[in-house]
């Protein structure tokens, strides 16, 4: 199927939050994760999200050159043309962009989108995130004012986040109190006034409730998905609206327990980012193949090797695999398992 239009992603979203269920939202930093997005999500009956962050914008870009608006565009464009001979639909997405990052990454892919439109055409990414935990809430808020305009003008989406996410992604960390990793009532009501609940543009939210990126073990990190629904209620009693008025993200999930997962889903999660967790699936495939094949791999004792152990095509091919079976995986826990409507 082609990549999903902005209607049909904000349709995806609205079903998701009515059905109970959410998305797993894959980051993806070469053609083969993208490649390997897409078989999972196919080999699940699932539609999904594939994003890209600003470092694996930069490495799609080429790792020597760092050109990461013209990696994620390049991203978009191998995307929109694979995905054509997927059955399932899937939405692209830009993911952490930090204040230093919007000069080089966000706001020219925002114009890039401005270009398609006017000519007729669609915006190239369906949704964009803004990553203001780094700054004070006024200013995260003030960015945030200042972009959800142009967003609407392309029908995109825009996702903010919230409180701090702990540990760190793609160079950007946190390491801030153990207070700023739970986002407060009182914080999203601040921007609930500024930024209105869809009137001025469609926006998603990625509250903290302890997340951490990166690696944990179970049980080493105080996740609180109840707050979001003290959230949730505390936003709907105040602007008097339906409950579960927020459409929520959950980042830093690895190692997240399946109980964890359904009560954050249960209170308005619809987009689950994932990317630990398949970037080890893709990697220990390939140590295990290296390791199974080395005589192959590897020109011992003066020997020759094994070409078909060497192409890059055969390792290739089993980490994809590896990957989109973690895809699969995360489907089954966040409940878009079978939910595909393409």
């Amino acid at each position: 199927m082609p990549i999903a239009t902005p209607e049909q992603y904000a349709e995806m979203l609205d079903r998701a939050k009515a059905g109970g269920f959410a998305y797993p939202a894959i980051n993806a930093a070469s053609s083969q994760s993208i490649n390997a997005v897409l078989q999972g999500l196919t080999e699940a009956g699932s539609d999904g999200i594939i994003q890209v962050t600003t470092g694996g914008a930069d490495y799609f870009a080429g790792h020597t050159v760092k050109g990461r608006a013209t990696g994620a565009l390049a991203f978009a464009k191998f995307a929109h043309e694979v995905a054509k001979n997927y059955p399932v639909t899937v939405a692209l997405h830009t993911d952490h962009c930090p204040k230093p990052a919007l000069d080089d990454f966000l706001l020219p892919l925002i114009s890039a989108s401005e270009e398609a439109v006017a000519d007729g055409g669609q915006p190239i990414f369906q949704s964009h995130m803004w990553d203001g935990s780094a700054v004070p809430l006024s200013e995260n808020i003030e960015i945030a004012q200042q972009l959800l305009p142009r967003i609407k003008a392309i029908r995109a989406i825009l996702e903010v986040e919230i409180g701090v996410v702990g540990g760190e992604e793609d160079g950007v960390q946190h390491e801030g109190s153990n207070d700023a990793l739970y986002t407060t009532t009182g914080d999203v009501s601040q921007v609930v006034d500024a930024l209105g609940l869809g009137d001025q543009g469609r926006w998603i939210a990625a509250l903290t409730f302890g997340n951490v990126h990166g690696v944990y073990k179970p049980g080493n990190v105080k996740l609180k998905p109840e707050l979001l629904g003290e959230i949730q209620a505390g936003i709907a009693e105040k602007f008097g609206t339906g409950e579960k008025p927020l459409d929520l993200v959950f980042h830093g999930g690895s190692g997240s327990t399946d109980e964890e997962i359904a009560l954050a889903v249960a209170n308005g999660v619809v987009k689950m980012n994932i990317d630990t967790d398949t970037q080890y699936a893709f990697t220990r495939s390939v140590a295990g193949f290296m390791f199974q094949n080395y005589d192959g791999v590897l020109k011992v004792d003066g020997e020759v090797g094994n070409k078909k152990a060497y192409d890059p095509r055969a390792w290739g091919k089993k980490a994809e695999s590896a990957m989109a079976a973690r895809v699969v995986e995360a489907t089954k826990q966040l409940g878009s398992f079978g939910q595909s409507q393409s």
